[in-house]
């Protein structure tokens, strides 16, 4: 499954501010040795296990499940693993395992029709008895049942049965509990029949409804996300990974509609309803063996395109206007090409026949790896021809290689339980740089986790640990200490590596650990010391594992690399890395972000290392200045250095050309949520000096390719994703020449509406376009935003640009535009309100619009709409006057239980403002002393 938001590591930028988005980094590939391949491949399995791994003991199965437990008795376990992955229901006892299901649904859903729907079905569960029990225990969440349940067998037994005293439901344990009045009895097969309907909600989730619009006409769908434990809200199954089964799946739905699911239709039929109304009846090919949370069904009226790849057949869903103007053909050109490097790379065949890939309007998971029928949120498939620019194709590449590699990390072999999600999500996410950089070689994908794992791409003995795990595992499930058992043999089978460690010893000491470690380099005794990275000013958190990692370091020295070098304790000494007297005798750690961890250098190396990048950066390889400032950074965040340690290594920036690393400076010096709070602060003016003077050669450098030659950057990865924001804050700074390119660019538009602004630096244009003019380009914004032909992306820079407006009166008529059901759709008042709030002149005229409107406005967004509001406002609130003042419109309009909480919100941020304050001082105070360097 593939999400927007992935989880904080050392790759991420952290300073002044709330933390910015995560980087793409990129470093220069060079062959190497076997022991390096191999070693780049336990750097790698290092750091995904961190990401997605724990070493959680699963919890172990209830032990024999009573039909009538006395009030008295004790519950089964629950479930040890995540609550957010594993569910809240109890884990299934080991009585019965399913062999097959045939299921049926019926989605009671008509074109056109309102709500409330719902949905009825049928399933049929082949089971085997493996311990002797008068009780079925099955999960069911959320379903009433429909008729009487039954038990057939034993098998193969005609007309055999086993009567069913009770059906009894257990919401709490999300379980459906089948009394019986006899036993099964072990070694025996037997079938579950089991009615059931359901409520069929608009939330996203389990199976779902949602609307669009679609060539000017609005419409439905039904689509499913299981993952993790929403089959057994759809229907009644053994909704545990471990517990595999086949299944011949059938929908019955609306004529005008089509139907998909994991296998190929197989026949298509009709049926009436008890009022004689015709229904369409899709049959399905028997399914491979599979976990509930990949069973997947789409009803709906797309069109679609398709290609066959080397027997597959693979098609694309969409809106039919979307298909018609070839949005979806890029995803199509490179899914079948993806599908075969997997299939060659890994020596293991896709399984299925066919590929259906559905772009959803509305979905909440981003994507979803479903066996044979994958689904995505629309704009993570659209890529629209006439875009010349590399970043789009990047994002769909990204997203649909990493679904790809799903199939066989999590569909063909799939984790034990919840707790070994990384074995899906870690190795998922390695195949979507690969997979990526094939279709897409002029991509520069390198990542912090991925840079690990290049160095053995195209290495027989890893690619031969990763085929004999899948093919020992097909069909099954794995934990993993099978993947470190396939890894040592591996290691075992060559002697150029000596590892301090077997390999399950090394990765136990990262999954069997929450976080990361931040190592501590002393130059003159040569010593490293490793911890837990954890925020100094707040030590309340407990550890486990002694906080000892087993950490391979990459270094070099003077700009030579040095052999690796392994931390197996809390603290070693390494003679080789004591420094002489020598300025110009230095060292650096984690060279290319070939390691999961930060470094937290001493005062000498980092004066070395400052003093370095202002005469020569270029030394220093691009991803390494990356993660020296990131680090930095994030050390100040965390409480490990002082600010003034972070700003001494931005004074070099005037000689820096590459934009991710820009981007890092500023997602920590001017973060976006803090851009119009900055303005209220003495460091203003500063900051402006000082940056400006260091962003003019990297500015100039690519406002000329704006102006004269746009095209030139169409293979410029990076400038597709970080020339957004030097530009923005370029404006922000005050930067004429900025605001005069954003007006020029703002009025062409203007002039021809057909003119499409560069979208590398769209939004910053609209914005000061808005700004720095009147009324009429705020008119044109507004009629822009009404154009039928505006995209959903388009709407939003929209939305965003007519906030910048400096005229008080505009903002206060945005405002009353919100409120209007006619020239809004109600979930965008929010969104406006939002939006102005957050602008320098916004704030008061956004809370006087709120409070003038409260009565109305609580009506219909309630609670959601003042905690967010509450939670932007929060960053203006710095004394108790100002707290006071919002305190008596709380006591004035809202519940005991809400003045409370927002009394306790308001306290945080006007200490999280406190310390800020106290944080800018410090710079202000050091820009005084250097902004003129």
């Amino acid at each position: 499954m593939y999400r927007t938001a992935r989880a904080a590591g050392p790759g991420r930028a952290a300073g002044m501010g709330p933390r910015g988005g995560r980087g793409l980094y990129v470093g220069r590939r060079a062959a190497a040795l076997l022991a390096a391949l191999l070693l780049a491949l336990l750097a790698a399995l290092l750091a995904l296990a961190a990401l997605y791994g724990r070493c959680r003991q699963e919890a172990p199965p209830p032990p024999a499940w009573t039909a009538a437990p006395s009030p008295a008795a004790p519950s089964p376990a629950a479930p040890t693993a995540p609550a957010a992955a594993a569910g809240s229901g109890r884990r299934l006892p080991r009585h019965l395992l399913p062999l097959h299901y045939d299921l049926e649904l019926w989605p009671r859903v008509r074109p056109g029709q309102e709500g409330p729907f719902t949905f009825s079905g049928q399933v049929n569960i082949t089971v085997r008895c493996r311990q002797d029990t008068d009780a079925a225990v099955l999960h069911s969440s959320g379903l009433r049942s429909r008729g009487a349940a039954a038990v057939r067998g034993p098998l193969p037994e005609p007309g055999a049965a086993v009567e069913v005293a009770a059906l009894r439901q257990e919401a709490a344990g999300e379980v459906a509990v089948l009394e019986l009045r006899g036993r099964l009895r072990a070694g025996r097969r037997y079938v579950l029949q089991l009615g059931f309907q359901g409520r069929l909600e608009e939330d996203l989730d389990g199976l779902f409804l949602t609307r669009y619009t679609d060539q000017g006409r609005s419409s439905m769908l039904i689509a499913s996300q299981m993952e993790p434990t929403y089959a057994r809200t759809v229907y009644p199954c053994f909704d545990e990974p471990a517990m595999k089964a086949t299944f011949n799946i059938r929908i019955v739905h609306d004529p005008s509609y089509v139907a998909l699911s994991n296998m190929p239709a197989i026949d298509v039929s009709e049926i009436k309803d008890e009022n004689g109304s015709l229904w369409t009846v899709t049959t399905f090919n028997t399914s491979l063996k599979m976990s509930t949370y990949l069973t997947a069904f789409v009803i709906c009226d797309f069109d679609y395109v398709t290609r066959t790849e080397r027997g597959n057949k693979i098609r694309i869903w969409a809106r039919k206007e979307a298909v018609k103007n070839g949005y979806v053909d890029y995803a199509l050109n490179i899914t079948g090409p993806i599908f075969s490097f997997l299939e060659d790379l890994l020596n293991v065949s896709y399984p299925l026949p066919k590929t259906d890939l559905v772009a959803l309007p509305e979905f909440g998971a981003g994507a979803m790896e479903n066996w044979g029928l994958m689904t995505f949120q629309e704009s993570s498939m659209m890529y629209l021809p006439s875009d010349k620019f590399t970043s789009r194709k990047a994002m769909i590449a990204i997203i649909v290689s990493h679904e790809i590699g799903h199939q066989w990390f999590g569909n063909l072999v799939t984790m034990n339980w919840w707790n070994d999600l990384w074995l899906n999500e870690g190795l998922a996410s390695y195949f979507e740089y690969l997979g990526a950089t094939f279709v897409e070689p002029k991509l520069p994908l390198g990542a912090s986790i991925t840079w690990m794992l290049s160095g053995f791409l195209t290495e027989k003995l890893f690619i031969r640990a990763l085929t004999s795990y899948l093919k020992e595992f097909s069909f099954s499930n794995a934990n993993q200490d099978d993947l470190w058992t396939h890894i040592q043999k591996v290691v075992d089978a060559q002697d150029e590596v000596q590892l301090p460690a077997s390999v399950k010893h090394i990765m136990d000491s990262w999954t069997c650990q929450n976080g990361f470690p931040v190592l501590t380099l002393n130059l003159t005794t040569g010593t490293i010391s490793q911890e837990r990275f954890l925020n100094k000013k707040n030590e309340n958190s407990t550890d486990s594992y002694n906080n000892t990692w087993i950490i391979p370091i990459s270094w070099m020295r003077n700009g030579s690399s040095q052999p690796l070098m392994w931390l197996d304790k809390s603290s070693k000494v390494f003679p080789e890395m004591q420094v002489l007297e020598s300025e110009y005798d230095w060292i650096l750690l984690n060279v290319n972000l070939s390691g999961y961890y930060r470094v937290n250098y001493d005062q000498l190396n980092l004066k070395r290392l400052a003093r370095l990048l202002e005469n020569d950066p270029k030394v220093i390889p691009a991803v390494s200045r990356f993660q020296l400032i990131d680090d930095v950074f994030a050390l100040t965040q965390f409480g490990y250095v002082q600010i003034e340690t972070a700003l001494e290594l931005t004074k070099y920036l005037a000689r820096e050309d590459e934009l991710f690393i820009w981007n890092v400076v500023l997602l920590n010096l001017v973060p976006e949520n803090l851009e119009s709070t900055l303005k209220n602060y003495e460091v203003y003016p500063l900051l402006k000096k000082y940056l400006l003077k260091r962003m003019l050669p990297i500015y100039h450098y690519y406002a000329g390719f704006i102006r004269q030659n746009i095209d030139a950057l169409e293979d410029d990865y990076f400038a597709q994703v970080y020339l957004e924001k030097l530009f923005a804050t370029a404006c922000w700074l005050g930067l004429q020449d900025c605001l005069n390119l954003s007006s020029e660019l703002y009025a062409k538009w203007m002039d021809n509406p057909e003119y499409k602004i560069p979208f590398l630096i769209r939004r910053t244009v609209c914005c000061y376009g808005v700004a720095v003019g009147s009324d009429k380009e705020w008119n044109f914004a507004w009629e822009m935003y009404n154009h039928t032909n505006s995209t959903k992306e388009d709407k939003d820079i929209l939305l965003s640009a007519m906030s910048c407006a400096k005229e008080s009166w505009l903002l206060y008529r945005y405002l009353q535009y919100g409120l209007s059901g006619t020239l809004f759709s109600s979930n965008c008042t929010s969104i406006v309100i939002l939006y102005v709030v957050t602008k320098d002149i916004g704030y008061h005229i956004a809370w006087e619009f709120v409070t003038e409107n409260w009565p109305l406005l609580s009506e219909r967004y309630g609670k959601e709409l003042l905690h967010d509001v509450l939670k932007v406002m929060g960053r203006f609130v710095n004394t108790d006057v100002q707290i006071q003042e919002l305190q008596v419109f709380y006591n004035a309009t809202l519940e005991e239980d809400e003045r409370v909480a927002t009394t306790l919100l308001l306290e945080f941020t006007k200490s999280e403002n406190l310390e800020r304050r106290e944080l800018l001082i410090k710079v202000a105070s050091w820009l005084q002393k250097n902004v003129d360097d």
